[in-house]
């Protein structure tokens, strides 16, 4: 009873920064094709503070994943939320340069925003249904391909962890979506994941 009770919370408290971001972007702007890009940007950007670093996270890959991975033994959502893409980061560092946000996608950052948030939320609480409160028992983590660089920033994934699921048995999970670096800090681009 205690677990789904909490589970039900965290969906609650999901869908109400869902709700008020999506709010908040109604306010700061009404979506528009024909609005050229910038301005749908700074639109966007209303009311955030600029930055151009990556703060929380970790200074490593590696590291940000032993994070996640204690945070999620320990159903710590706090932790977790400080893990990923704030709003202000998402709007000042990661849309300028991410392919889908450039032609022939051209995603207005509202748009981006709310589906990244979604997926992310969605993602979030299926893992802490799922893996949350118990030892993962993880023995590494890869990532597939090679790197994208997109400007400053270069982001790995699909990424998967190892994990020893019983003796003499490990698998390959997708707990979350791709990882973020820019100046030497590591973040989550979204907690979207393949459970």
């Amino acid at each position: 009873m205690t677990n789904t009770r909490s589970l039900l919370l965290i969906a609650a408290a999901l869908a109400g920064t869902a709700c008020s971001n999506a709010s908040r972007d109604a306010q700061a702007s009404v979506v528009d094709s024909v609005i050229p890009r910038e301005e749908a940007l700074r639109r966007f950007r209303v009311g955030l503070n600029s930055t151009d670093t990556l703060y929380g996270g970790a200074s490593s890959r590696d590291q940000l994943v032993r994070r996640f991975v204690a945070a999620l033994e320990a159903r710590d959502t706090a932790s977790l939320t400080a893990l990923a893409l704030t709003r202000d980061e998402f709007a000042f560092i990661y849309y300028p340069t991410d392919p889908q946000s450039l032609p022939p996608y051209d995603l207005s950052p509202q748009l981006m925003w709310f589906m990244l948030n979604e997926h992310s939320g969605s993602g979030l609480a299926h893992a802490l249904e799922e893996r949350g409160g118990h030892p993962l028992h993880v023995v590494g983590d890869t990532c597939e391909g090679a790197p994208s660089h997109q400007g400053p920033n270069t982001v790995w994934g699909p990424c998967y962890i190892r994990r020893v699921q019983a003796p003499g048995d490990t698998v390959s999970e997708r707990l979350f979506g791709p990882i973020i670096e820019r100046g030497g800090r590591f973040k989550f681009v979204s907690y979207a994941n393949k459970l």
